[in-house]
């Protein structure tokens, strides 16, 4: 009866991951693809103004090649994966400008810091550790509501760690779930599907032999969630 037991609490968390893995897909590409279909709206609506069609092409080509990353990044889970020694400074900076441009599309006002080192330099798939500042960035901003948001971006290096903290002065984390957020299947929101943190744990922990935990967080206050990995030599 244990053994039944068991096997069937094992193949549910299995089919919760595979379902769950699904659903996340989904939930990542959203963004690109509502963002793509406002670039096309407003191109057909330009009679004129060359220079602004432009811009918009060229914003819509940008999440064209993030659709594109998705779908490697799924590709890679569970494989081998190559590290490189790279530095991560422009990563981060890139991943911010891109939510930074299309957080005024989801109705909310959020301003965000930023504060790098000249350099900072891992061994690092690029593809998957932005995978995981991705999510938690997402995470930041989803926890905004009803009010001026605020997400602090600090990368900062510390005795042969690389630190990244990503901030907000969100609804906070409750002391009882600060581990329940990496598991898969848990989600306190309304949207998605509770597979975000649990894979950008496992990307760190796996793949880069680092961390992501919550740093700190007060209920109606806000959350800081630490991204750490050894500084490369």
């Amino acid at each position: 009866i244990g053994y039944i037991g068991f096997s069937t609490i094992k193949r549910s968390e299995q089919r919760m991951i595979w379902i769950g893995m699904a659903k996340e897909t989904a939930h990542q590409m959203a963004t690109p693809l509502s963002s793509l279909m406002g670039w096309v709206e407003l191109l057909r609506q330009e009679s004129e103004g060359r220079d602004r069609s432009l811009g918009i092409l060229n914003e819509s080509a940008d999440d064209l090649k993030r659709l594109d990353r998705i779908v490697t990044r799924f590709s890679q889970i569970g494989s081998t994966t190559d590290l490189k020694k790279q530095d991560i400074v422009p990563m981060i900076a890139e991943t911010v400008e891109y939510y930074r441009k299309r957080v005024p599309q989801s109705g909310f006002t959020i301003r965000f810091e930023e504060q790098y080192p000249e350099k900072a330099q891992a061994e690092v798939n690029a593809l998957l550790f932005v995978w995981v500042a991705e999510n938690v960035i997402k995470n930041a901003i989803d926890s905004i509501e009803n009010r001026e948001g605020l997400i602090r971006v600090i990368l900062q290096k510390n005795n042969g760690w690389i630190l990244l903290d990503i901030g907000d002065n969100g609804r906070g984390i409750e002391l009882k779930n600060r581990d329940n957020i990496f598991r898969p299947g848990y989600s306190t929101k309304k949207r998605g599907w509770g597979l975000g943190l649990s894979l950008a744990r496992r990307i760190m922990e796996d793949y880069h032999r680092g961390k992501v935990f919550v740093k700190e967080s007060k209920t109606g206050e806000g959350t800081t969630m630490r991204i750490q990995i050894r500084e490369a030599k």
